[in-house]
């Protein structure tokens, strides 16, 4: 049973599943509904725990004896399998599948993984979690909701945001749910019962933000166009490569041949000049400062013209 981060409090009061597997990429969201498993399952009775690091070619035959060896006065047990990679291999993925269809009342298994792609998501062990216990898929938060987010959260600390020093925040720990999470703690210290606007905010809150590739191809796709140079900044910051990021731009070149994009099929070979233009910048071909022609193409992408120069 697939259940979001926000609904897993209601799954836990309910009733405790025999597995529960969380992943994701966002590590608050992932640690807190860990969290939230642990301490039901302490109240449950669950006094013993059991973690074990699973990396590639990692032997499962500890992970069998924590699960095998209970006597009838051992206390119930909850074995914790971390799964950085999500790809236990075939004989984990038969071991994981194994511990649950064994049934056995004394163990509750808790796997916590990164953010499993389309094939990850298809192996045998996340179906029999699926099955039989409580999958918890930990998305990050989209950018247009990142706001709303925020507040809910800082209404639960006690704190009020006026909507400007809300979009700042936003703005400042996008992608970073953790960095965001510990300024609205930080800010409950010191600031509880007042309404927290942006002078109150600017001075404190440094940008924490993280941006991934593909929140650059949604900002193009959505005519964000500030908001596309803010993340190729971020996205130049953490050092990304310039080809992975004009890989992402190309691929939503690839949309507006296909017709998923606001501009049109007339606009494709100014659009494919740009990309070569920063291509060969990039490898050394071309007299100009790769990042600078990718944001041309992120701007140009976003539907704000930018003629080319006279010769590529």
């Amino acid at each position: 049973m697939k259940v979001a981060p926000e609904g897993l409090a209601a799954q836990l009061a309910r009733t405790l599943s025999p597995v529960y597997l969380v992943s994701g990429d966002e590590p608050l969201l992932v640690g807190e509904a860990a969290d939230a498993v642990r301490e039901r399952a302490r109240a449950a009775g669950f006094t013993e725990r059991a973690v074990h690091f699973i990396e590639r070619g990692s032997s499962w035959d500890d992970v069998r004896a924590d699960t095998g060896n209970l006597s009838l006065f051992a206390a119930r047990r909850l074995v914790e399998l971390r799964m950085p990679t999500g790809r236990p291999g075939a004989a984990g993925s038969a071991a994981i599948v194994a511990l649950i269809e064994r049934h056995d009342p004394d163990t509750l298994l808790l796997i916590v993984t990164g953010r499993l792609d389309r094939d990850a998501q298809g192996a045998a062990w996340v179906r029999a979690v699926d099955a039989q216990g409580v999958w918890v898929n930990a998305w990050p938060i989209a950018r247009d909701k990142l706001p709303a987010w925020l507040g809910a959260r800082a209404r639960r600390a006690g704190l009020t945001f006026d909507p400007a020093a809300l979009a700042l925040l936003a703005d400042r720990t996008e992608g970073n749910l953790l960095a965001a999470q510990q300024e609205i703690d930080r800010l409950a210290l010191v600031a509880r019962g007042t309404t927290i606007g942006v002078a109150e905010l600017a001075g404190s809150v440094a940008s924490s933000a993280r941006y991934d590739v593909f929140a650059l191809g949604d900002a193009a796709r959505a005519g964000q166009a500030a908001r596309a140079l803010r993340i190729l900044e971020g996205l130049r910051a953490e050092g990304v490569e310039a080809t992975l990021v004009l890989w992402a731009l190309l691929r939503e070149m690839r949309r507006v041949l296909q017709g998923g994009s606001r501009l049109s099929r007339r606009d494709y070979p100014r659009l494919v000049e740009r990309a070569a233009r920063a291509d060969r910048a990039i490898k050394g071909r071309l007299q100009a400062d790769g990042w600078d022609e990718i944001a041309l193409l992120a701007v140009n992408l976003c539907g704000v013209p930018f003629p080319l120069p006279r010769q590529i």
